[in-house]
């Protein structure tokens, strides 16, 4: 039997290939970017709570009415007026947001320009959809992460239908400033492009402010922006999340959407529901900053005092920390580190497609979002190095 040559190329996902590496050497896992704290009391009272008044039985695709209007309440303030009934659509997690925004706006070799390194799901989904990804890469400049205007023109083709534009950025924790965006939206505008705009890092920035692109002038009927309630409430295992696009696109996306999961379990939307409508009254996004910003000064010590170059993220769930002063490639150092000093994280290169890997940094990304405890177990065993 002959196989679609669009999965072909597919491989095991390294995420899950690395947590059973560290379980089975009983590693400190800053690896996959799930957090290891307990959920928030209110959380868990909203998913109680919710068991008992959600419908059990099938909801609209679209999503419920009360997550819609929360979703909305939610990302007006960033991006202005939305249409909950016409413009989002509650999604499994924000992986399945991509694909149905990609199934609605790609058609059979259509190019999107992708970002490296890059969030791995986005070129299997552009594939899935028979697009083509054409990659262009940021470059590490004095510990930070630059965009190369020029190497951004001299990607877009004839064919080039739009740009996912992931900020705050998975794995290098950039966000990216007003003028970055505007020099990409000038150019969204002279090729007549769109952008999918993954934004579920949006509630966690550090010292740069997170800007939503559709807010940019003639941005918002040009953007898909996505997001995510498993990262705002740490529940990541919950797979919800949501697309707001306009009614247009919205419609397509809906189309595909439909024939995939159809929709997205009642209780958990309700749950996801009670818990935006909390969030914004209890303080709780003032509290989720302030956490990460001391688990992220915390892995950052922790890292350069181990010897890495560990670069300062603006944001999201990770920092990227270079090895050149360890020996042998990034891959096999990264088992090394799980094996025999017991902590993991993940290799850059694996972020970059195989055309790329030539262009990515020697170096780690580890997860932030970890509690000190956990940062703290993996400090004492990264000693370790340094004999």
């Amino acid at each position: 039997m002959q196989l679609a040559t669009r999965v072909l190329g597919f491989t095991p996902n390294p995420f899950t290939e690395l947590t059973a590496l560290a379980v089975k050497h009983n590693a400190v896992n800053l690896g996959q970017g799930f957090p290891d704290w307990a959920v928030p009391d209110f959380v868990l009272a909203a998913a109680t709570e919710s068991l008992k008044t959600a419908s059990h039985q099938y909801t609209a695709p679209r999503g419920i009415p009360r997550l819609l209007n929360a979703v909305a309440a939610l990302l007006e303030p960033q991006i202005g007026k939305i249409d909950p009934l016409e413009e989002i659509t509650i999604t499994v997690g924000a992986t399945q947001a991509l694909h149905a925004a990609l199934a609605a706006l790609v058609n059979p070799g259509d190019e999107v320009i992708l970002l490296e390194p890059k969030f791995d799901s986005y070129t299997p989904q552009v594939r899935l959809c028979d697009g083509v990804p054409v990659f262009v890469q940021l470059e590490p400049v004095e510990g930070k992460w630059i965009l190369n205007l020029d190497k951004l023109k001299a990607a877009i083709t004839p064919r080039t239908k739009g740009i996912i534009l992931n900020s705050p950025h998975n794995p290098t924790g950039k966000v990216f400033t007003k003028a970055e965006q505007e020099s990409i939206a000038a150019l969204v505008q002279q090729h007549d492009l769109w952008v999918i705009s993954d934004e579920v890092y949006d509630r966690i920035t550090f010292e740069a402010p997170h800007i939503s692109f559709a807010s940019l002038p003639e941005m918002r009927e040009r953007t898909v922006t996505i997001g995510s309630a498993g990262k705002i409430f740490s529940v990541t295992g919950w797979r919800i999340g949501w697309a707001v696009a306009p009614a247009q696109i919205t419609t397509a996306m809906r189309g595909a959407h439909q024939w995939i999961p159809f929709h997205v379990t009642g209780h958990v939307q309700e749950a996801t529901a009670i818990c935006l409508e909390m969030a914004a009254e209890n303080g709780y996004y003032a509290a989720l900053q302030q956490r990460f910003l001391e688990q992220r000064n915390a892995l950052h010590t922790t890292l350069t005092r181990a010897g890495f170059h560990a670069m300062l993220p603006e944001g999201g769930y990770f920092i990227v920390a270079g090895i050149e002063a360890y020996s042998g490639n990034t891959q096999a150092f990264a088992k090394h580190l799980v094996t025999e000093i017991g902590v993991a994280a993940m290799p850059v290169p694996i972020f970059y497609d195989p055309s790329t890997r030539e262009h990515a940094p020697k170096a780690l990304r580890f997860a932030i979002c970890k509690s000190l405890e956990t940062i703290a177990a993996a400090a004492e065993r990264l000693e370790r190095l340094k004999s």
